[in-house]
């Protein structure tokens, strides 16, 4: 039964290293392209920086899981707080399903590897 438990909670982690670094690309790309070219609430300070925040915690994420640490509880705890915040944001722009999507599937991921 313990052989089965270990390989279960190695699917969460690559499920939750997959929505991690989807997040990751989807905020950044989101980020670069479309607020900018968007202009306006898009690119005020407080929702750019937190789409910011938001790519690098999921991309730190997948990488405290990546290398093993016995640190990524925490970090993805913490990226469950940010990815939930950045999507309620993004959800009141225009344009921005994509990142919602992305964020709220990371926060379900995170969330789990954190309990």
């Amino acid at each position: 039964m313990a052989q089965h438990e270990t390989s279960h909670s190695q699917a969460h982690m690559q499920e939750c290293i997959t929505a991690c670094l989807e997040c990751y690309r989807t905020c950044l790309s989101t980020a670069m392209g479309h607020c900018l070219e968007s202009g306006g609430e898009h690119t005020a300070p407080h929702h750019f920086r937190l789409m910011m925040a938001c790519a690098e915690i999921c991309r730190t994420s997948a990488h405290f899981m990546l290398i093993g640490s016995r640190h990524h509880a925490h970090v993805c705890a913490e990226c469950a707080e940010i990815c939930t915040e950045c999507a309620e944001d993004c959800a009141r722009l225009e344009g921005m399903e994509a990142c919602v999507a992305a964020c709220r599937k990371c926060a379900e991921e995170c969330r789990r590897m954190a309990a």
